[in-house]
């Protein structure tokens, strides 16, 4: 497992480098890392998530497809706890946005491609719900973070989302054990296929719009990371490890945990007035950090899952 994963993240790498590069000489726009980011969302992810869900039913997947909600739950929680007990009021002005930094997972664009070749279809059946809650507690939880107060219609905002809503279809058919015609699947299939490089490609865009010097040199970024990339995702280890889980499901629980800042916490500082760049700043750098962290967690996961 622990070398697949420094096999993978090497390959994830390269491709965020040609993103960086890809920036820098101007052959992507800024508008077109956006669209490339909404083609991402909107398009590839949910075909991915539907093609996924295209398998024999079985009673085994549905008992571990409700082992990960709880596992996501649980997850989530830790990190909401971490992150009030170890990122205090008084000790910065973005407070909130560090807490949101340092629980919420970069578990789609990341996610699903590392899931997805370390663990196959069947991790990225399991991620889905450790996606479906945290696109729900994003906009309760997270929500409250940004604005300090929540109301419940904000929560549609959350379940209306391209993740939740491809994951409610892909669930239905499967369920209902309804196959997609054959040539139609492919061509879902082929666009599913994309999902790594586009997502590895946005990521390299993000980065190649920060201001590196500027990011190294901030002490609070640093504080984050190590929360995000290392304190949190470590203690979920120590809860996954004393339960009786499946490995897939543990070790899906603990990668998208692991993943680095969500890409969620730009477009939520921009929307409610939080700082902007310090947001972008910490998703630039626990995206690149967590090519390293990574592999130290699944190091660690190797001698207790």
């Amino acid at each position: 497992m622990f070398t697949l994963i420094v096999s993978q993240l090497f390959k994830m790498l390269v491709i965020l480098l040609v993103g960086i590069l890809c920036c820098r000489i101007g052959l992507v726009s800024t508008e077109g890392s956006r669209c490339i980011s909404n083609l991402l969302l909107n398009i590839v992810n949910p075909c991915l998530i539907i093609t996924v869900y295209q398998t024999e039913y079985d009673k085994t997947l549905v008992a571990g497809l409700l082992i990960s909600f709880a596992a996501a739950v649980a997850s989530h929680a830790v990190g909401i706890l971490i992150s009030t007990l170890l990122i205090r009021r008084n000790s910065s002005a973005d407070y909130s946005l560090e807490r949101y930094a340092a629980v919420y997972s970069n578990c789609g664009f990341i996610g699903i491609p590392l899931i997805g070749s370390v663990l196959g279809n069947e991790g990225v059946f399991y991620l889905t719900a450790y996606m479906t809650v945290f696109n729900l507690l994003t906009w309760t939880h997270g929500l409250s973070l940004m604005k300090g107060n929540f109301r419940l219609r904000n929560l549609r905002d959350g379940l209306l989302s391209p993740m939740v809503l491809s994951t409610t279809l892909a669930m239905i058919l499967f369920f209902a054990r309804f196959r997609i015609p054959a040539p139609l699947l492919d061509s879902m299939n082929y666009i599913a296929d994309m999902n790594t490089p586009l997502a590895m490609m946005v990521a390299g865009f993000s980065v190649a719009h920060s201001n590196l010097k500027k990011i190294f040199t901030s002490p609070g970024i640093y504080k984050v990371a190590a929360l995000k990339l290392l304190v949190i995702p470590l203690a979920v280890l120590a809860l996954l490890s004393l339960l009786p889980l499946d490995p897939t499901v543990a070790y899906t629980t603990l990668i998208a945990t692991a993943c680095p800042t969500a890409t969620t916490i730009a477009m939520m500082s921009i929307l409610y007035n939080k700082n902007h760049a310090y947001a972008s700043e910490i998703f630039s750098f626990t995206t690149v950090l967590s090519i390293l962290t990574i592999p130290v967690i699944m190091f660690a996961a190797s001698f207790l899952l």
